[in-house]
């Protein structure tokens, strides 16, 4: 990770990084399924679990809060293998309730963002520095660029259980990582519901109708005017969630309006009725394409999709129709159906590139139970499927972990694969 805001680790943030590629950093054996290994599931309740880290060769550190309309939030460090928690950090002030997040930067602290406050963090969990964001709504996590800047923003959509707040442009904050004190800030023409994304000192969001690039000179974040991408082109289409920056690209899912009725799962919670698409805005003309993934109305998402460059696939899903479905990405950046499958998935996706494992999950509504589900990406084949030992859908973020297995994470449960 030369020249990265982030500590040199596998998994330092968040879909392991600031363009959302959901794969590890470095080298990484997978879990092996493939030449006869069989999955091991370890779990524990642990409600309010957002997301696992990694900083040095076996921490982990994992994110949590409370619920309600205003929550705390707190860092646990865990045993590597038995999930056990070693150590953790006094109740952080958050505030209003959405999914925040948690980074290990490269000046060695930690950094988390939920609801509106923000805090650095000592490897050992003793608070550094707190700082209150400037409004009265949760700030859904971070991104760090080069020079170590924060950049944040306010959750833009409906929470679950509240009365819909008026939608405002989003104002995006660039933090000092030291103090947390504010550097620039900037309000974009839209609402944004989704995370931020990065590349180098370029900044994405998916707005409310749009997506737009913000540029970062070290003192100030501009808009790019060559960039404001509308993709809201088809009537009954509704916004999208979190891009993955790969391949000359920003892509990401549409249709996710009706996330704030999850009651434990998407199944049957979608209220769009256009179906639902992968989006691909091209980076260098801003053009938006889109292509169904797979073809029913009422389609409902909360998180990105996959890209796999290397082997030319992207992965995307419906999680209230309950469809995966992986397609060839062509030289030109069009899409062909490659293969798809009927499964129950909501969260982030992770991918163990030197397998071509793709680590998924499958809702059972009927038993209120979730499984992990294991793929190999090139296929669409089944590797290995076990109870991931939570009753709720995830809709949050998977990692890898030190020593070739991998963590889910849940509102419910903390579940760490591997493989004997």
């Amino acid at each position: 990770m030369t020249g990265s805001g982030y500590w040199p680790s596998p998994w330092p943030a968040e879909d392991g990084g600031p363009r959302r590629l959901q794969v590890p950093h470095g080298p990484h054996p997978g879990l092996g399924l493939a030449q006869g290994r069989s999955l091991v599931v370890t779990h524990r309740e642990s409600p309010g679990t957002t997301m696992t880290v990694l900083r040095d060769p076996g921490e982990v550190f994992v994110l949590r809060h409370t619920f309600g309309p205003e929550v705390v939030s707190w860092v646990e460090q865990i045993h590597p293998e038995s999930l056990e928690v070693l150590r953790r950090t006094p109740e952080l002030p958050a505030g209003p309730m959405w999914p925040g997040g948690l980074a290990c930067h490269a000046d060695g602290s930690l950094h988390v963002v939920f609801g509106n406050h923000a805090h650095r963090l000592t490897p050992d969990l003793d608070v550094l520095a707190s700082a209150t964001l400037p409004r009265q709504r949760p700030y859904n996590s971070f991104v760090v660029l080069p020079d170590g800047s924060l950049v944040t923003k306010d959750f833009g959509g409906p929470r679950p259980g509240r009365e819909p707040e008026p939608a405002e442009p989003a104002e995006l904050l660039v933090l000092d990582p030291a103090d947390l004190s504010i550097r620039d800030r900037l309000v974009i023409p839209e609402p944004s519901i989704a995370r931020l994304s990065a590349d180098a000192d370029d900044v994405y969001v998916v707005g409310d109708t749009s997506l737009f690039r913000l540029r970062w000179n070290g003192t100030s974040l501009r808009l790019d005017r060559d960039l404001r991408a509308p993709y809201r082109t088809l009537e009954g289409q509704t916004y999208g969630w979190d891009a993955v920056i790969a391949a000359g690209a920003a892509w990401f899912l549409d249709d996710g309006e009706g996330t704030d009725r999850y009651t434990g799962s998407f199944t049957g919670m979608g209220i769009s009725p256009s179906p639902l698409h992968v989006v691909r805005v091209a980076l260098d003309s801003g053009a938006a394409t889109l292509t169904e993934v797979c073809g029913l109305p009422n389609g409902l998402i909360a998180n990105p999709p996959l890209v796999d460059v290397d082997r030319g696939i992207v992965v995307g899903f419906d999680s209230s129709n309950g469809v995966v479905t992986a397609f060839d990405l062509g030289d030109d950046g069009a899409l062909s159906p490659r293969w798809r499958r009927d499964q129950h998935h909501a969260s982030h996706l992770l991918l163990l590139p030197t397998t071509g494992e793709l680590v998924t999950a499958d809702h059972d509504g009927a038993r209120m139970a979730e499984q992990a589900v294991v793929l190999d990406i090139a296929t669409g084949e089944e590797l290995a499927r076990a109870d991931s030992g939570g009753p709720l859908q995830s809709a949050v973020f998977p990692s890898v972990g030190w020593d070739g297995d991998a963590y889910l994470t849940s509102f419910s449960t903390l579940t760490r694969l591997s493989t004997a």
